[in-house]
């Protein structure tokens, strides 16, 4: 049962990774709807929990198995299907009803409940099955928990690395609707052993507050505290587990630089943190006198290691054994993902060393930081239930409360951390915050200690918990600042950087010295997107096509960076109103500090020209629902394999912006791909390509070089440019001196089926010939 619960896991966690994916199509990537998409998920999981724990007890031990395999089924079920329901119907149909969260939040509770209710039941329904005795009760429902986290952890690290980047969205989803038929079967077969081999009528089930729950070992009765309090500490546990996680990987995104492999490799060793402790503390628990005690000290230290760890790391970094992790952390580009893995692949047959810094920086550093506390976080599973589990006619009902109560907590994490605590007190900020809330349960230690005294003839071991309260604020009063923090982590003193952070993201503006002059690098959730002084390639996706564009009056463009685009597109002076959506919050904040201190000419446009709005939020999303067209719509330019990049670059995405043009509008999009190149060329039935600068249109795009330098010597275009130290004629000479590749509607497109979709982003996972050829030499 162990290993049919490990392939439930595993396809729940494939189902959340991909089913979020979708979902942030429909609702945008910002943190709100993120957060509102984890929250629905969550919920959905706790309504299932509750009602699973409160209809397992009501049945016998064969029927719990047997329904087991029916949910397992309604949830293979739906993910078969689920990518008609969450792409083809939500988003392309009903897309346009997520314009307010409230509606937002609503649909997505609905569209997930059917599924996450299903999830959610499986675990007290097991539980009610396989617990015969009580005092197996926490053994075995604690190893369920585990080999099913486990099982979640190889989702994380299967569906990222392999999965994904070979068969997509799509693909993926029918091997994990795949994964629960064969848990149901194997269920339906364990069933029909446990027919044969269970031959003891068990007692029958008793509704609560019956004379019968009221017996020596009733529900009632548990260790320590009462049930009720149980739940609302393990609520706590919750709470501190996920806003840890929430923090953790914040720290780790900027850390990794991150790409589309990490969120899955962090999820990976979170889960896997939280399975292996778990299984451990199952094969334990049973010998364990003092489970209350040893929960309650667990849920303090992992606070007190995720704030000393991180402390830890920061005051060693200038040591010369971690000065290469300073340097990457300072470093302009992300490491090389697609080239890690070919090389791990050509290691395994001999042919190339191990890609040593690949694997210490994508699972070396977060094992050690987050491994021991996720762990710890996995080992008190068992002991609350070997504390709250006195019955095994409540054997269900108990852990579906539990779990739910730890839910809630959860999901009251992810919104206060995420919407909140973030914006209002930073990442260090709220980490203190965190260590500060772990020691409420050294407090309920201290309680419990003084409330059990006529046990014990010393009163030496509270004034021991009385001094590691006093360690655990000594801890927060030493932990780092933002500042101090967020300079560490981009390799420099904070004296150098600009920052700002919310539950969006991190902005860092870091200055750069080098021979006379220095430049500023504008760093986003730690990978660096451009720079100040302007003048470079994202000048010249924000000019050209404004240039090209006879008469252009209104444009978007989706991100900001360091406003480099819109102030090269701003030199049209015929533009009358210039959108800049910028999915990063804190982002316009740190130009507009860095404004104060420097008085850049460019970033002063960017700031204070009256014809540029600046708009908080999803590109696409802001695309969608802006109820206008545009006669310029660009995306600046974003590394093809960052995270959620393929939202960017998909037929999908280049449609909507085809439709969104109006007459004669161009969009443009840099092509750092032949894959995106072609996609682009696929969807456009006019396409000026300039190799990695692509314009396309509804309509035929006139380029008369001659035409476009006599724009550009207009005067009020030389003083918006030169007053920046830009000649704009030079930099736009490449492209104005040969003539581009152009496609028309009768040109043939038959031979662009390589390309990105949103069910297939194939080039945000890197998948390339070389990489194919390695995933398919695979065992």
């Amino acid at each position: 049962m162990y290993l049919v619960f490990f392939a439930s896991g595993f396809s729940a966690l494939l189902y959340q990774v991909v089913w979020q994916r979708l979902l942030l199509m429909f609702s945008g990537t910002d943190v709100q709807s993120a957060t509102i998409v984890v929250a629905a998920f969550m919920a959905g999981l706790g309504c299932g929990s509750v009602a699973g724990g409160k209809i397992a007890d009501r049945l016998p031990r064969l029927t719990s198995l047997w329904l087991f395999a029916v949910a397992e089924l309604a949830v293979g079920g739906f993910g078969f299907f689920s990518t008609n329901f969450y792409y083809d119907l939500l988003y392309r149909r009903l897309g346009h009803h997520a314009a307010t969260p409230e509606a937002m939040a609503a649909i997505l509770f609905v569209s997930l409940l059917w599924p996450t209710f299903f999830m959610g039941m499986s675990l007290p329904l097991l539980a009610r099955a396989l617990v015969s005795e009580i005092n197996t009760a926490a053994r075995i429902t604690g190893a369920l928990y585990g080999y099913n986290t486990l099982g979640a952890a190889a989702g994380a690290l299967l569906t990222t690395w392999w999965l994904l980047p070979r068969y997509g969205l799509e693909g993926s989803l029918r091997i994990s609707a795949t994964l629960n038929v064969l848990a149901a079967a194997g269920a339906l077969a364990l069933a029909l052993g446990l027919r044969k081999s269970d031959s003891k009528r068990e007692p029958a089930p008793a509704p609560e507050g019956s004379s019968t729950s009221l017996a020596p070992g009733s529900p009632t009765q548990t260790l320590g505290f009462s049930f009720p309090t149980w739940a609302c500490i393990y609520g706590l546990a919750g709470f501190l587990a996920l806003s840890l996680e929430i923090v953790w990987f914040r720290l780790m995104i900027v850390m990794l630089k991150s790409t589309a492999y990490t969120f899955g490799t962090l999820l990976f060793v979170y889960l896997a943190g939280l399975g292996l402790g778990a299984a451990a503390s199952s094969l334990l628990v049973t010998r364990t006198r003092q489970p209350v005690r040893a929960f309650l000290l667990m849920q303090t230290t992992i606070g007190a290691y995720a704030g000393g760890g991180l402390a830890v790391l920061l005051a060693n970094l200038d040591r010369p054994s971690l000065a290469s992790l300073s340097t990457y952390f300072g470093g302009y580009d992300p490491i090389d993902v697609r080239a890690a893995i070919v090389a791990l692949a050509a290691s395994m047959k001999g042919a190339a060393d191990v890609p040593w810094a690949f694997l210490l920086l994508y699972f070396g550093l977060p094992i050690l930081l987050i491994g021991p506390p996720t762990v710890l976080m996995g080992a008190s599973f068992p002991l609350i239930q070997k504390a709250v589990q006195t019955d095994p006619r409540r054997v269900g009902t108990r852990v579906g409360t539990v779990v739910m109560a730890n839910i809630a907590g959860s999901i009251l994490g992810c919104v206060l951390t995420g919407w909140f605590c973030l914006e209002w007190l930073g990442t260090a900020g709220t980490l203190k915050l965190l260590v500060a809330v772990s020691g409420v349960f050294l407090l309920l230690v201290l309680k419990l200690s003084v409330s059990t005294r006529g046990a014990r003839p010393t009163a030496r071991r509270e004034w021991g918990y009385i001094a590691a309260m006093a360690a655990v604020a000594g801890l927060v009063l030493a932990m780092p600042s933002g500042r101090l923090l967020w300079a560490h982590l981009h390799g420099t003193r904070p004296i150098s950087i600009v920052f700002g952070e919310d539950g969006s993201g991190t902005s860092v503006l870091k200055t750069e010295s080098g021979g006379r002059e220095s430049r500023v690098v504008v760093f986003v959730n730690g990978v660096a997107q451009s720079w100040i002084p302007y003048g470079g390639i994202h000048t010249v996706l924000g000019a050209l096509p404004a240039f090209i564009h006879p008469n252009p009056r209104v444009a978007a463009v989706i991100g900001l960076g360091s406003g480099d685009t819109v102030f090269g597109m701003a030199g049209r002076k015929e533009l009358q109103r210039l959108i800049c959506i910028e999915i990063i919050s804190p982002q316009i904040d740190t130009l507009r500090h860095l404004g104060r201190l420097r008085s850049y000419p460019g970033l002063q446009t960017v700031l204070f020209d009256p014809r540029i709005e600046h708009v908080h939020g999803d590109g696409r999303v802001h695309v969608m629902h802006a109820g206008r067209t545009f006669d310029l719509i660009e995306a600046d330019a974003l590394r093809p394999t960052s995270a959620y990049a393929g939202n960017l670059y998909s037929d999908a995405y280049f449609t909507l912006l085809r439709e969104r043009l109006n007459p004669g509008g161009i969009a443009v999009s840099w092509s750092p791909t032949t894959r995106t190149h072609d996609t682009f060329v696929k969807v456009f039935p006019h396409v000026l390509s300039f190799g990695h600068v692509v314009l396309g249109s509804n309509e035929r795009i006139d380029f008369d070089p001659r035409t476009i330098r006599v724009r550009l010597a207009d005067p009020f275009v030389l003083e918006h440019y030169t007053r920046s130290g830009i000649d704009i004629a030079a930099l736009l000479a490449p492209y104005l001196d040969r003539a581009p590749v152009v496609y028309d509607p009768s040109s043939d497109r038959s031979q662009l089926q390589d390309i990105n979709t949103d069910l297939f982003p194939r080039d945000e996972f890197g998948v390339a010939p070389a990489i194919q050829r390695v995933l398919r030499a695979r065992p």
